[in-house]
């Protein structure tokens, strides 16, 4: 995977260890922004906590209008959530069984391949609980 192209270069990095972090920004007031704002925000890029905590989720069931949407014509149902990282709230696909999922519980970021209709795959992320990440 490390030689796999993210999908956005402003999104998230690959880590020296394997992994990635989502990048974010802290403003000169000290807040946190995520995704990173693009330009001259006065924004100093920052990577995120890796793990985190379920803080709301769903099932997404339909296949989203294209575009935006850029995935597979085969379209599988999967699971969506909010994941509290202490300073800021991520909105990102979920990986592991629906059943397992409860807010409240320890998340782990994880690398995902979102393949491209038209293109070449490209790296993504996608939080999964924690102990099932590998």
């Amino acid at each position: 995977m490390a030689s796999m192209e993210t999908i956005d270069p402003g999104l998230l990095r690959l880590d020296p260890d394997g992994g990635i972090s989502l990048l974010a920004g802290r403003r000169p007031d000290g807040g946190i922004v995520f995704p990173l704002p693009d330009g001259e925000s006065g924004c100093r890029v920052e990577a995120l906590p890796r793990q985190g905590t379920l803080w709301s989720w769903t099932v997404q069931r339909f296949r989203p209008k294209s575009p935006p949407y850029a995935g597979p014509e085969a379209f599988q149902p999967y699971a969506v959530g909010y994941v509290d990282l202490g300073e800021v709230i991520v909105e990102a696909r979920l990986i592991g069984s629906w059943e397992a999922l409860h807010i409240g519980m320890a998340m782990v970021l994880v690398a995902e391949t979102f393949e491209l209709a038209d293109g070449p795959d490209r790296l993504t992320f996608a939080f999964a609980p924690a102990g099932e990440s590998a």
